[in-house]
């Protein structure tokens, strides 16, 4: 039975109806029968039109981000994008001494009373920036303390991966690494070696996020890139002067601050990728009988390089009790930031970088006074040097301050930049992170009142909704013929009218343990789905709530727009920040389309691409009354 004879439209709505859209299979096959109360009742399914319309981005809202791009991510589809990071240095603490005194009391120190006070002659050591990488959330399936990539057996925690004949529990527990089967180095086997200084091994991590040439870093490759450290000489601004300073500042990605505004370079040199841990030796402590100095501190992997002694002598040591440090707003406006970069060697790498967990290191030593517990007897007095540390964190969303993202894109081939911003149905849907794209989608119709009268007829039958959902198949032909891509693991689709989530965290099922990232709000889904090959296939995207909003609570039938998102997490999906069109127009889209350089092409809304048409299903109860 044609769907369309079951509905009674008024005749001239009807046509014009027909005419903008209804797209509805023409026999609709009863998957269900039942009886509710002696009422028969029939559970079918509709199709009805979707319409999409692709935007092009030129610049995105790109400070106080929850993710950072660093490097180059060429797109075999979209070209290549580079992207940089200003970021200003947040002080610790306000005003520091370095040393023990304060520089007060080392001014004084010749005329006070007290022998322990000197001029403690600070002098740094050595500077380094950290930043690690981005760490993949699916873990341990087996709880042996490997991680299922460098696992032999995943599911097996009686494995033994390094094969010294110790299980990887039994080296996890003890302290024995289960990756190596000489975890000291001495030329021992673990199984043996009863001398073994525990805990003390480097771990292997499985970094993630990590892309060479628009491909996933692979760690059984050396990979490397040059990287470069600058001081920025840009004043980043905490609060606008154009909105009266009482709202934040905000910076677009497409501001460049290289090379007009940075200066010294504070560290330039070929940087290689490594999944291990750092391990950073400590410094005997005189006092205490054991030897700190055999064992270390451990970082995970990153980014990690030694910055210019000079310039933070000169520039932090040398100005300790100055008007420079006195706050954060002083050494804001006196040390600007730093400006981080990376060029191309022989293969392009973009990194997604996590600023919260970065740091400047200062390491210095200076001079103090041992009494010999005599402090009113100078003559056994002796000088030594003491080491000291002190530690920036680069702005982040649990800081003060300001972090850019600033990204430069290559100009996309016709055939993309010709169906971008046409205010045509798209027969193809571009969907690009960064400083990319966006769609817009209208359900029903394009036109407002015609789009009405088809809801006024569903809630007219009484339907109860079941189900309804958008499915996005990739266009699998444009991706191949390229070569193939990095598809984006989830599509984010929103309500961009009144910018908030489709996600209705009350209904949600959740499975944080067995998918990690991927297993929040399955529900509502999102997730790519691939075929055999291993390529995208689809995405399923439910938005039954949307519907059931418009049909029993006389919701708005909103525009909703469709991004890619690296991330699920619920509160940063109800963020949107503002990004902005060619013409200097703006609109407010999810801040997490923005994290991510990957894109892939999906089927649009036209008839031309057959069973593969982006449409809106609906699955739906009907009482017989």
């Amino acid at each position: 039975m044609s769907f369309l004879k079951r509905i009674e439209f008024p005749m001239l709505l009807g046509i014009l109806i027909v005419f903008a859209g209804v797209s509805c299979e023409d026999e609709i096959t009863t998957i269900g029968s039942e009886v509710i109360g002696g009422q028969a009742f029939t559970t079918d399914k509709a199709e009805f039109d979707v319409f999409a319309y692709n935007k092009k981005v030129s610049a995105v809202k790109a400070n106080r981000l929850p993710i950072y791009q660093l490097g180059t991510y060429d797109d075999v589809i979209y070209g290549k994008t580079e992207a940089c990071i200003t970021s200003q240095l947040v002080l610790s603490r306000a005003n520091p001494s370095f040393g023990t005194y304060s520089q007060v009391t080392e001014d004084n120190s010749d005329t006070d009373d007290l022998v322990s006070t000197i001029p403690e002659m600070e002098v740094i050591d050595s500077v380094y920036l950290y930043i690690p990488y981005l760490k993949n959330p699916q873990g341990d399936s087996d709880n042996d303390g490997v991680l299922d990539v460098f696992d032999i057996d995943p599911e097996d925690s009686a494995s033994d991966t390094d094969g010294d004949g110790l299980t990887d529990i039994q080296e996890s527990s003890g302290g024995t690494d289960p990756l190596n089967p000489d975890s000291d180095g001495d030329g021992v086997n673990d199984a043996d070696d009863d001398s073994t200084l525990l805990n003390n091994y480097a771990k292997k991590v499985d970094i993630d996020s990590i892309y060479v040439n628009g491909g996933m870093y692979d760690r059984d490759v050396e990979t490397s890139f040059r990287f470069k450290v600058e001081r920025s000489t840009y004043f980043l601004r905490d609060l606008d002067p154009e909105a009266d300073f009482q709202e934040a500042q905000e910076y677009f990605s497409s501001q460049q601050f290289s090379p007009n505004f940075v200066s010294d370079v504070l560290y330039e040199g070929e940087y290689e990728i490594d999944d291990e841990q750092f391990l950073l030796l400590q410094e005997d402590d005189e006092d205490t009988d054991d030897d700190e100095s055999e064992i270390f501190t451990r970082l995970d992997p990153g980014i990690r390089v030694p910055l210019d002694n000079t310039f933070f002598q000169e520039n932090i040591l040398d100005k300790e009790g100055g008007t420079e440090l006195l706050s954060q707003a002083n050494f804001n406006e006196f040390i600007r930031g730093i400006h981080l970069s990376v060029e191309s060697i022989s293969q392009d790498v973009m990194l997604m970088l996590d600023l919260s967990s970065a740091s400047v290191t200062m390491y210095y030593h200076y001079n103090k006074v041992d009494t010999n517990s005599t402090s009113d007897d100078t003559s056994d007095d002796e000088v030594y040097e003491e080491q000291g540390e002190f530690v920036f964190s680069l702005a982040n969303l649990n800081t003060a301050g300001n972090s850019v993202n600033t990204f430069q894109n290559e100009t996309y081939p016709v055939n993309i930049s010709d169906v971008l911003d046409t205010g045509e149905n798209a027969e193809r849907i571009y969907v690009k992170g960064g400083a990319g794209t966006y769609t817009e989608l209208k359900l029903f119709a394009e036109v407002e009142a015609e789009a009405q009268a088809i809801i006024d007829q569903i809630k007219s039958n009484n339907w109860i909704i079941n189900e309804a959902n958008l499915v996005f198949y990739v266009d699998q032909e444009a991706i191949g013929s390229q070569g193939g891509i990095i598809e984006p693991a989830r599509l984010y689709l929103h309500n961009l009218d009144e910018q908030t989530s489709l996600i209705n965290t009350f209904t949600e099922l959740n499975d944080f343990e067995s998918l990690a990232l991927f297993g929040a709000y399955l529900n509502y889904d999102g997730v790519i789905e691939k075929s055999s090959d291993g390529t995208g296939e689809k995405y399923t995207i439910r938005i039954t709530d949307f519907i059931n909003d418009l049909i029993v609570r006389d919701e708005d039938n909103a525009t909703l727009g469709l991004t890619s998102t690296p991330s699920i997490d619920i509160d940063v999906l109800n963020v949107f920040s503002n990004a902005m069109f060619e013409d200097g127009s703006e609109i407010e889209i999810p801040a997490v389309s923005t994290l991510s350089p990957l894109g892939t092409v999906l089927h649009g809304a036209t008839d031309g691409n057959g069973d593969k048409k982006l449409k809106l299903e609906i699955f739906y109860t009907e009482t017989d009354n």
